[in-house]
C-alpha cells in the first residue's frame, strides 16, 4: 500500500479559511469577509463580518472589529472590539482596546488593556411563539 500525502494542516484548528493576509503583506481600508480570515501580516482600518477573524503570531492589526467571533492566537490588536458570539485572546496575544461579546475568554499571559462588556447573545426568532397581551 502506498503511503497517502498528509492532509493540509489546519493552522487554526477551526476548519477552512477562505483568506490570509500572511506575514510581510501589508493592507489598509475596510476588510468585509464571510467565513474565516486570518491575519498574520499588518492591517490598519476596520473590519466587518458575521464570520470568524483569526490573528496569527505575526499580526499587527489597527482596527476597530466587529466581526461573528474573533481570535487573538497571537499579534497585536489596537482597537474596539464587538463580537456577536466569542472573544479569545490566547496567551501570545496583546489587544489594546474595549471588548464587548456574550462570552470572552481572556487567557493567562495574554496582555489585554480595555474595558470588558459582557452582552446578551442576539435573540433568534422562535417560530410559533406568540407575543403576551
Amino acid at each position: 500500500m502506498l503511503p497517502t500525502p498528509m492532509a493540509q494542516k489546519d493552522l487554526t484548528g477551526l476548519g477552512e479559511i477562505q483568506a490570509l493576509l500572511g506575514r510581510g503583506t501589508e493592507f489598509e481600508g475596510l476588510l468585509a469577509f464571510e467565513g474565516r480570515v486570518r491575519i498574520d501580516g499588518k492591517f490598519t482600518g476596520s473590519v466587518r463580518s458575521e464570520g470568524v477573524l483569526v490573528l496569527g503570531d505575526g499580526a499587527e492589526v489597527e482596527a476597530d472589529v466587529e466581526v461573528g467571533t474573533l481570535i487573538v492566537r497571537g499579534g497585536v490588536l489596537r482597537g474596539n472590539v464587538n463580537a456577536r458570539q466569542l472573544i479569545e485572546i490566547h496567551a501570545d496575544g496583546a489587544v489594546h482596546g474595549d471588548i464587548a461579546a456574550p462570552t470572552i475568554d481572556i487567557d493567562k499571559g495574554c496582555t489585554f488593556e480595555g474595558q470588558v462588556k459582557m452582552v446578551k447573545p442576539p435573540e433568534e426568532p422562535r417560530s410559533g411563539s406568540h407575543p403576551v397581551e
